[in-house]
């Protein structure tokens, strides 16, 4: 409870006490760290666990016998009773002492039931809040993956302007010494022109990917925050089918294995539904001692060493009509079970879905990735042969034009398959259980 508290309260000063160091680019790890640390869903989830884990300890204390003190002081007018236990009248005061404890001996297995029910919520909150942050860390992983994207789609940009601002620099001094025509410079000049709106507009979509990604993490200061650019090396991945990878994940993921456990919980709320049917045995003792300030002249400690008394009892209870209600909480316990099952399969079927999904994507962006190679490698090559026409004389604006812009679509194409496949392969691994890394 004291670690919970400490946290919250740098949750709450996270503006003041908790800035960034952003001197330096993050990296994927660092991201997911902060973001598992500073989430507020991540936090309400742990306010979750903590709050069940004191339900548990409440269930398992409940085993203990109780104990209770009181002191009573009472003033009675006229008839009432004295110190010798018979009726006078007369004003009299009476001071009470007692200290009294009960303990439930047998109330048909109801409590030890409440204990495991108790411990299985406590783990059921336990995986709630790594769900929780499994989904942290998927949302973190693919906001990162859109940032390198527009990073690489920026530098594409950069690039198609580079040549265009050479192209117009090599036109400038054509025309300059009569070789080329203001027509084919002013061409030029507004190709250029187009490929600076591009790189500009691409430097926003990078501010923009970056911003999300910072909103992502509740950064509360994210001016110069930017992250680190590892260098991506692809393979074909070979793909276990949909049905293998559902058979591990089901066994390991958090979302499962909550409603398992809530599953299992049913059965003993069950159990605890049935007791109510039973008799319960109660075990109770106090100790009791009075004074009574009447006309006598006993003295206080005298009057409660005379009037001292103990006393041990049992209580047998055995419900006979409960105008249906223990009936009905058993029914409810089985509907509730029923229900419970419901929703296991249900998230087991979105599991599934999910699953399928990602191993679509992996197998369609792993085609797109392999296709997109080989487009940028023609295209690079139509580009070079193109360009050193145009600059000879043997090709027209237009053709070379259509050239650059054949490269620069494969450029993007090929940053976006990329992209993708690295992202879709490792979602696939996380699944079964892999870290998401890059």
């Amino acid at each position: 409870m004291k670690t919970l508290l400490i946290t919250l309260a740098l949750l709450m000063q996270a503006p003041v006490d908790s800035l960034p160091d952003l001197s330096h680019p993050w990296t994927l790890q660092e991201c997911m760290d902060w973001a598992l640390e500073h989430n507020l869903t991540v936090a309400t989830q742990t306010i979750t666990r903590e709050r069940t884990a004191v339900e548990k300890n409440t269930a398992e204390w409940s085993w203990v016998p109780d104990a209770s003190g009181s002191v009573s002081q009472n003033w009675n007018f006229g008839r009432g009773l004295g110190g010798d236990n018979t009726y006078e009248y007369g004003n009299s005061a009476n001071t009470g002492f007692t200290l009294s404890s009960s303990m439930t001996l047998f109330d048909g297995l109801s409590t030890p039931r409440r204990i495991q029910l108790a411990r299985l919520n406590l783990e059921a909150a336990i995986q709630d809040l790594e769900k929780a942050r499994d989904d942290i860390r998927v949302s973190v992983a693919k906001a990162y993956v859109q940032v390198l994207y527009n990073y690489e789609i920026e530098g594409v940009a950069r690039r198609q302007l580079r040549i265009d601002s050479l192209q117009v620099a090599r036109l400038q001094g054509m025309f300059d010494n009569g070789k080329a025509s203001a027509a084919d410079l002013a061409q030029q000049k507004a190709s250029q022109a187009s490929s600076h709106l591009t790189w500009v507009q691409a430097e926003n979509n990078v501010r923009s990917a970056l911003l999300d990604l910072a909103q992502l993490l509740d950064l509360h200061v994210w001016e110069g925050f930017h992250i680190d650019r590892p260098q991506v090396e692809l393979e074909q991945v070979l793909l276990s089918s949909p049905d293998d990878i559902f058979a591990d994940a089901v066994q390991i993921r958090p979302a499962i294995r909550a409603e398992e456990l809530r599953l299992e919980g049913t059965y003993r709320s069950i159990q605890i539904a049935h007791a109510q049917h039973l008799p319960s045995l109660t075990l109770s003792a106090g100790l009791g001692a009075n004074y009574y300030s009447t006309n006598t002249v006993t003295s206080f400690f005298d009057q409660l060493s005379n009037n001292f008394s103990q006393y041990v009892g049992l209580r047998l209870n055995v419900p006979l009509f409960t105008r249906f209600s223990a009936r009905n909480q058993l029914r409810s316990a089985r509907l509730n079970r029923v229900n419970q099952e419901i929703q296991l399969q249900r998230v087991k079927n979105n599991l599934y879905k999910e699953i399928v999904q990602a191993w679509n994507g992996a197998v369609a962006a792993q085609a797109k990735w392999e296709s997109a190679r080989e487009a940028q490698v023609a295209a690079e090559a139509a580009f070079e042969l193109q360009e050193a026409k145009y600059e000879n004389g043997k090709a027209t604006f237009t053709e070379f034009n259509e050239a650059r812009n054949r490269l620069v679509k494969a450029y993007s194409d090929a940053a976006q398959a990329t992209y993708e496949y690295l992202f879709q392969t490792h979602l696939v691994e996380f699944y079964r259980g892999g870290a998401l890394t890059l």
